[in-house]
């Protein structure tokens, strides 16, 4: 948490009108090998668009070689350092996420930590008075938009969810037992082969409220969910596993990108769909016991296909806008990944119609809120 501190006060007070006070936190978080850096363009772009009720935090506990020791490790260090800001900035009455890659998934840990529902934790939290009501809150404040770039939601196992593979049942079989060899952790879980084979992959255990973390439950406090997929070009993040949908109902991807913003063709407002609870039923954990010790074998694409299913229908159990990216016409196509959120600007400009229409969806989240607030 070195720097933290330091970091808050660059925040709340070099960067905000003396008048002002501002009482929305948006939390940037970066993705795998990456760091806070990685934000600079879009930090300046938020800044200069978005009212001065927000601000502005990237996050700094994850970066590069961090980010290897497991979603759920660095979940808790979000969590921790999220708690820190809260804590340090006075005045804070609401909360928004915006998250690259990995990062997506960190937060997706980090919030089933921070959800409190109880009025009297949530009082106790935030040193406030007890309140009457329940209230969903995320570290004591009220959750408004969850957006999410180019994350891979179902992990990155299967059938092109890790495109530079390009397909190749081969490559994509071998993937699995080498990942956590490079990515450590992460990669275990991401390819759903972490853990006691009786127990749930912590993916799927993320869809749902498990083990005292009110994963689901924190994901549908918010006002707003909203993911970003690239259609193609990515080579780190499939196009199903990011917009979390099934083969089958991936879409025809528009070649003209929306007015006003360069390479977003498609955005889908998806309704929650109510279904049963994802379950971890007994012949899963055979079936698990194959994945993690006979990754290539048959025997364990049924696990596979099972896993991603119960995780499409838990996410699905919150309503979602899934907003579609396509950089085929870009000079620069396979930067993909990060032109979504212009890493940096000089050689991923193209995803500026990107980080201009994420700024839009938070302007209208805020204004809308404004609206509620005065009725």
């Amino acid at each position: 948490m070195s720097g933290t501190s330091d970091m808050v006060q660059t925040v709340s007070f070099s960067t905000i009108a003396a008048d002002v006070k501002p009482d929305h936190l948006l939390v940037l978080v970066n993705g795998i090998f990456s760091s806070q850096s990685d934000w600079k363009y879009v930090q300046r772009e938020l800044r200069q668009h978005l009212s001065s009720n927000f601000i502005i935090y990237a996050s700094a506990v994850n970066s590069y070689l961090q980010t290897l020791a497991g979603i759920d490790v660095a979940g808790r260090r979000l969590a921790e350092e999220v708690w820190q800001v809260v804590e340090k900035i006075p005045g804070l009455k609401r909360i928004s996420f915006l998250a690259h890659s990995l990062g997506g998934l960190f937060v997706r840990y980090a919030i089933g930590i921070l959800f409190l529902s109880d009025a009297n934790e949530v009082a106790d939290a935030r040193k406030l008075l007890p309140m009457q009501n329940n209230i969903e809150t995320i570290a004591g404040l009220e959750p408004v938009n969850f957006i999410t770039l180019a994350t891979p939601h179902l992990g990155v196992r299967g059938k092109k969810q890790l495109p530079f593979l390009l397909g190749v049942p081969f490559l994509e079989k071998l993937a699995a037992p080498v990942a956590p060899y490079v990515i450590g952790r992460t990669g275990q879980q991401l390819f759903l082969t972490d853990g006691n084979a009786k127990k749930p992959p912590l993916l799927l255990q993320m869809t749902l409220d498990y083990g005292g973390r009110k994963f689901i439950s924190a994901l549908g406090s918010f006002q707003t969910r909203i993911c970003y997929a690239n259609v193609s070009c990515d080579h780190m993040v499939g196009w199903r596993t990011s917009s979390i949908r099934r083969e089958t109902e991936l879409p025809m991807p528009p070649k003209q990108s929306l007015d006003g913003y360069k390479h977003v063709v498609s955005v889908v407002d998806c309704p929650p769909v109510q279904t049963d609870c994802p379950s971890f039923k007994p012949e899963t954990i055979e079936e698990k016991k194959a994945g993690q010790t006979e990754q290539g074998s048959a025997k364990a694409v049924p696990y596979y296909d099972r896993v991603e299913e119960e995780m499409i229908q838990g996410l699905q159990q919150v309503g979602w806008k899934k907003v579609d990216v396509s950089f085929h016409s870009a000079f620069w196509p396979f930067l993909a990944h990060n032109n979504i959120h212009v890493k940096q600007e000089w050689l991923h400009y193209e995803g500026a119609g990107v980080v201009a229409h994420v700024i839009d969806c938070l302007k209208q989240q805020e204004h809308q809120s404004f609206i509620v607030s005065s009725l």
